[in-house]
């Protein structure tokens, strides 16, 4: 195993000249699965020069920007939170990008449910996510989507839901957090947590083991994720035994080394994050709260980690930190930097390699701490 003290960075590698060869030998020869993937990436390929605020970025990664772009040219953060919510996503745009290019929805592998669970206050959404593998019992996964606290559902992130709950076979519950600023903090953090001490009581009755359970997010759902795993170390509620935290807000700083550097990328950028913030956050010293500026909270005693970052992303130098702060504090950590992809890849593994690879990587970690 590579060193846990080190971060790596995956690169994206051209398989195209290989890919052409599988597609003239296919109707003579088996190609590899990995092979035929490679080469169906290869296809993806954007219509304009690469963005100023992105020059390493991958042809696939490109062509759901613009995809993007001329789904939802309006940057979200110019429009009220209402709106926002009303306008076309990065997944939106990742299957607008399948269907361009005639790439096959995969078949789902999974079963759904939905229950709602009691929050101070009210309820709040979960979708149960089942595999269709046919086990008494199953590990655990609690998943919390991005958004910024703000925006986005848990249909907006059931590609990431799904593909974590058919390839750990687990069942994964994705909890439909209440948003700022109607619910401003720290309810998406309390509603966070009491979903997952639900889950713990109640796994039973949907099949999944609550002794072995982890817990997952991405983006502010990558937030959650970590300070859900503190409330619960805190209050003496049962541990996850692992983190997965795909490009966490971890950090009030909007000054670091990658917010400069991509402070204009696009999906997520600098004025998106501090509209987040601002429709989130009661006031602005709520931002060194350690829940919110979790390098900034006490680390010791949480389980192992998985960290996953972009490249082309704000967020990406508070990643690290955390990752280092984490180490320090003595939590077992892998960290991995996907280079030439932005904010929101993770969920994109249709058309993203680095996706495919992403989500591997997270699999196999939850595994090997479910077991």
């Amino acid at each position: 195993m590579k060193d846990l003290k080190k971060d790596n960075v995956l690169k994206g590698k051209s398989n195209y000249a290989l890919g052409i060869l599988c597609t003239v030998l296919i109707a003579i020869s088996s190609c590899s699965k990995s092979t035929v993937e490679n080469n169906q990436y290869d296809l993806i390929q954007p219509k304009g020069p690469k963005p100023s605020w992105g020059p390493t970025i991958t042809p696939q990664m490109q062509t759901v920007i613009e995809t993007l772009d001329t789904l939802s040219p309006t940057p979200l953060y110019t429009l009220t939170p209402q709106q926002a919510r009303l306008q076309p996503s990065p997944a939106d745009a990742a299957m607008r990008v399948m269907r361009n290019f005639n790439i096959p929805m995969p078949a789902m592998n999974v079963d759904t449910m939905g229950r709602e669970v009691p929050v101070q206050g009210g309820n709040i959404h979960v979708r149960i996510y089942t595999p269709k593998t046919g086990k008494s019992s199953y590990p655990l996964i609690v998943y919390y989507h991005g958004g910024g606290w703000v925006i986005a559902t848990i249909d907006t992130y059931n590609a990431s839901a799904q593909a974590l709950a058919e390839q750990v076979d687990a069942i994964v519950v994705s909890v439909e957090y209440r948003k700022g600023p109607e619910f401003k903090f720290p309810a998406a953090h309390n509603d966070s947590y009491a979903a997952y001490k639900w889950a713990l009581a109640n796994a039973s009755t949907f099949k999944a083991d609550s002794t072995k359970v982890a817990i997952a997010g991405e983006s502010a759902g990558g937030n959650l994720a970590v300070a859900v795993s503190i409330m619960a170390r805190d209050n003496g509620v049962r541990k996850p035994l692992h983190i997965l935290s795909v490009y966490p807000i971890a950090n009030y700083d909007f000054n670091t080394a990658s917010y400069n550097q991509y402070a204009a990328a696009k999906p997520l950028n600098k004025p998106f994050m501090q509209w987040f913030f601002m429709n989130y956050l009661n006031n602005a010293t709520e931002g060194a709260n350690p829940l919110i500026s979790l390098v900034n909270a006490n680390l010791s005693g949480l389980p192992s980690t998985t960290i996953i970052n972009a490249e082309i992303d704000p967020l990406q130098t508070e990643g690290g930190l955390l990752a280092d702060k984490m180490r320090a504090a003595g939590v077992t950590v892998v960290r991995q930097l996907y280079t030439g992809v932005t904010h929101e890849f993770f969920g994109m593994a249709q058309v993203l390699p680095e996706a495919r690879d992403a989500q591997a990587l997270a699999a196999q970690r939850l595994k090997d701490a479910l077991k």
